[in-house]
């Protein structure tokens, strides 16, 4: 990976920018201080750019970095073969790097690794070959029943493959970018308010639901808020017959075979059991970060103008932060700009001590 040629086409700039600006990074220097006093060196970039090749080059260093851990990881397994070290290295985002070694992270004991310790590896194997002919799949699964290691009938044997089954669609870093795609341009996020004594103000979000693709910032950390008080429970709803019809599309190659019926129970319980949760999570998660980054984004806007204006002579003066459950902030300075008090009042919903205020 060439780090400096990325981010000089990224942010269109000369090579002298990118590689006078990194190495002032590496020396310890602040944005704002490169911004100010090494302009001469960046071309005179703007902090707002240098900030966002900061944060930029930090990334694409980490990715590098994973990426090198990765390919360590698998290839001390014995697994790492040319086609999967070449899919990881020009992997352009730390979540494709993940879904690559997925296959190969060290797993918590699941029903999968459970039913690999009886030995159902090879039955899972010939269900996912899709080859058995009448008859070939209960002669098959017969001989995997062993008491001694808690295989005792043929349903345990083949539920015992399913989990296995379940495990390598959910590891498939491929079905998961395809299900991704799916949830990001159809899911939906719904919130609906739990039953609370205490009068909310999140009660626009009693029974509310959005678009993922083009719910706005501002109501995305509102709704995290609600969520983590506990007057709002979150989910994300996502087209479940179009994606593992998809699924199914991708893993049955062979209509006739007797293993498709266990082959499609085992895409519909990789999908809700593990795949959902976890494209749920991730997605949440997305949205919170894009959120908090325009919040932060949208506040140093609004502070600026406020700390660029001239001082006011000769007068005292209060500022109130507003707010609702938790009141409304107030201090007060005088003409030189010492603090003179501060306190909290509330005169809006729900306590509405007006005249206290």
């Amino acid at each position: 990976m060439d780090i400096v040629k990325i981010l000089i086409d990224e942010f269109k700039l000369k090579s002298f920018q990118a590689t006078n600006t990194i190495k002032l990074i590496d020396e310890g220097n602040t944005i704002p201080f490169i911004a100010r006093y090494r302009k001469e060196q960046t071309g005179d970039l703007k902090d707002t750019v240098l900030r966002d090749f900061s944060d930029r080059l930090n990334y694409l260093r980490n990715l590098k970095d994973r990426q090198e851990e990765v390919i360590r990881l698998i290839d001390e397994q014995g697994k790492l073969t040319e086609s999967l070290k070449k899919d990881i290295l020009n992997a352009e985002t730390l979540q494709r790097i993940e879904d690559l070694y997925r296959p190969f992270r060290p797993k918590r004991r699941t029903r999968a690794t459970i039913a690999k310790e009886k030995g159902l590896e090879g039955l899972a194997k010939f269900i996912l070959e899709q080859k058995a002919q009448k008859g070939q799949l209960r002669e098959k699964v017969l001989s995997y029943i062993d008491e001694e290691k808690g295989v005792n009938t043929e349903e345990e044997a083949l539920i015992g493959a399913m989990d296995i089954i379940a495990e390598i669609i959910s590891d498939n870093a491929e079905y998961r970018d395809i299900i991704r795609v799916i949830a990001y341009k159809k899911g939906i996020i719904q919130t609906e308010e739990i039953k609370n004594e205490e009068k909310s103000v999140y009660e626009m979000y009693s029974d509310y639901k959005e678009p993922v693709k083009s719910i706005p910032n501002h109501r995305i950390l509102a709704i995290n808020r609600g969520e983590k008080e506990k007057f709002l429970r979150v989910s994300l709803v996502f087209p479940e017959e179009e994606i593992i019809s998809k699924l199914k599309s991708q893993i049955i190659s062979n209509e006739n075979t007797e293993t498709k019926p266990y082959l499609e129970d085992s895409i519909q319980d990789s999908y809700k059991r593990l795949i959902f949760p976890s494209i749920e999570r991730e997605i949440r998660a997305d949205l919170t970060e894009r959120a908090e980054e325009e919040a932060i984004k949208v506040f140093a806007l609004n502070l600026e103008p406020l700390l660029m204006q001239p001082p006011i002579k000769g007068k005292i003066v209060m500022g109130i932060d507003p707010g609702f459950r938790t009141g409304c902030k107030v201090a007060v300075m005088d003409d030189t700009g010492k603090l003179l008090s501060y306190t909290t009042v509330y005169p809006t919903e729900p306590q509405n001590r007006i005249e206290e205020t």
